[in-house]
């Protein structure tokens, strides 16, 4: 299940990208050629931006390629390196529960309650900030994961 996730999301992050990259450019040929800047395109990469940046991140831990001190572990015994990691990821589920599915679900909630939109879009700020709560349970389902199957870590 996770190779298939992290396919998805590989492919999902590519394709904001490149929505990414095709809005910058339009909006640099629509000023500098057309002499009339697109009004939504800024706002647009903007958004798509936070969006790459945050599940960028919950792909990163998923592929466990985010920034660490290694000083520690190699300092210690196989059994106390899995034993570490394991109370790593647990510190991360909990950090992730609290922070990105609680207040990213509560940030959600109360700009939908507002009814706040964006000001070129007209876009609800809510499907926005959507992502920080889908972003903390893919690192939660990543970090399980990494704990159910710790001891192949085991070396």
């Amino acid at each position: 299940m996770k190779k298939k996730l992290d396919k998805i999301l590989g492919s999902f992050l590519v394709f904001l990208l490149v929505l990414m990259v095709i809005a910058v450019l339009w909006q640099v040929f629509s000023r500098y050629v057309l002499n009339s800047p697109s009004s939504f395109t800024e706002e647009l990469a903007r958004y798509l931006f936070i969006w790459i940046g945050i599940l960028g991140a919950a792909y990163a831990a998923g592929q466990q390629t985010h920034l660490a001190i290694d000083i520690l572990p190699p300092k210690l015994d196989p059994v106390n390196r899995v034993r570490l990691r394991i109370g790593i990821n647990t510190l991360i589920i909990l950090f992730c529960a609290t922070v990105l599915v609680v207040g990213g679900g509560n940030l959600v909630y109360v700009n939908y309650e507002l009814g706040q939109s964006s000001a070129a879009l007209n876009l609800p700020l809510s499907y926005v900030y959507s992502i920080v709560p889908v972003s903390g349970l893919l690192v939660i389902f990543y970090k399980l994961n990494e704990i159910i199957h710790s001891k192949n870590y085991l070396v």
